[in-house]
């Protein structure tokens, strides 16, 4: 604790350098493992940053939750505890519909429905963070989404009556309608609270299941697809002001490759963590027919309720994203 209070004066400390900052080395917090693709790919923008300012800018990042829970992180930014921070944007959909859109399960679940509500929802995204003292430098999906179960799922039914692990508003939401019991797990914890009985289910990516070593408390992986949710990287919006305008257009272009170079490692872990996991001795399996149009259904709901919530800019944007779907 003393060392978290340590690093988190020194961000604050950093950010009221004014036009040292640039000389100053910024704190970022991410929840996510060392050897997440997302966490890599944050290595190598940070590598970049620093390269490019010929070290003018550095970014000291403390991943795993080590510096701060994800709940924590946005507030952390927006506050100016810490200068950066990676999020799960839709954990703050309490906060506005609109950070959990991406996590409406089955509004987008192909890549090319993913990449036309991105471009569709970013504008108001951005708006609302910028409004919270925030600027989004770059967001970067994750891989398709996937039930872990001690046995295997046919049907909704197989899953009433289970302690469902949930992240967000709509996992919870999902979780009632599957008719499971949700329970607020946090990544970092997933490994015990399967252990220990808190939970026996739970829906995300084969990605997060090997940074789990899911192997070791389910036998089986059921990917439906179902949605991409995306990870933001965000910087406290004075923060970014104080920096002089070449060390900007240095953070942004940087950014900008980050997000193409994580979008393709996001498309190649969809493949090689489901490979990971089965080399493990994980059961490997397709929904039956029923199971997925049951998930439909309930995707249909959620989205309905989504735009009840999000009033008539949530009826715009998803009147743009159907617009923009390929055909």
């Amino acid at each position: 604790m003393l060392l978290r209070r340590s690093v988190l004066a020194a961000a604050m400390l950093a950010m009221g350098c004014g036009g040292a900052l640039a000389q100053t080395r910024w704190t970022m917090a991410t929840a996510y493992a060392e050897g997440n693709f997302h966490t890599r790919n944050i290595r190598a923008f940070a590598e970049e940053v620093e390269r490019g300012t010929e070290g003018r800018l550095s970014i000291q990042l403390h991943p795993g939750a080590s510096l701060l829970q994800m709940p924590s992180i946005k507030r952390g930014v927006q506050t100016g505890q810490i200068q950066m921070g990676e999020v799960l944007l839709s954990v703050h959909g309490n906060e506005d519909p609109f950070f959990e859109v991406d996590s409406v399960p089955f509004l987008a679940d192909t890549w090319d429905a993913t990449a036309a509500l991105d471009r569709t929802s970013m504008p108001f995204i951005r708006a609302r963070l910028e409004r919270q003292g925030i600027v989004p430098l770059y967001a970067v999906p994750w891989p398709s989404q996937a039930f872990y179960t001690r046995t295997e799922i046919r049907a909704v039914e197989d899953l009433r009556g289970l302690r469902f692990r949930t992240y967000n508003v709509l996992t919870t939401r999902m979780a009632e309608l599957l008719g499971a019991a949700p329970v607020t797990v946090q990544v970092a914890e997933i490994p015990q609270a399967f252990a220990t009985g808190v939970i026996a289910a739970m829906f995300t990516s084969a990605q997060t299941g090997v940074d789990t070593s899911a192997w070791d408390y389910a036998r089986y992986f059921t990917d439906v697809g179902g949605m991409r949710a995306r990870n933001f990287i965000i910087v406290n919006a004075r923060a970014f002001r104080a920096l002089d305008e070449a060390t900007r257009d240095v953070l942004t272009q940087a950014a900008e490759r980050a997000a193409a170079r994580g979008l393709d490692a996001a498309k190649a872990a969809e493949t090689e963590m489901v490979e990971r996991l089965r080399a493990r001795g994980m059961q490997v399996g397709t929904p039956s027919p029923q199971f997925l149009a049951q998930l439909r259904e309930i995707g249909v709901r959620q989205t309905r309720e989504w735009a009840q919530r999000a009033g008539p800019e949530g009826t715009q944007l998803l009147a743009a994203y159907r617009a923009a779907i390929p055909r």
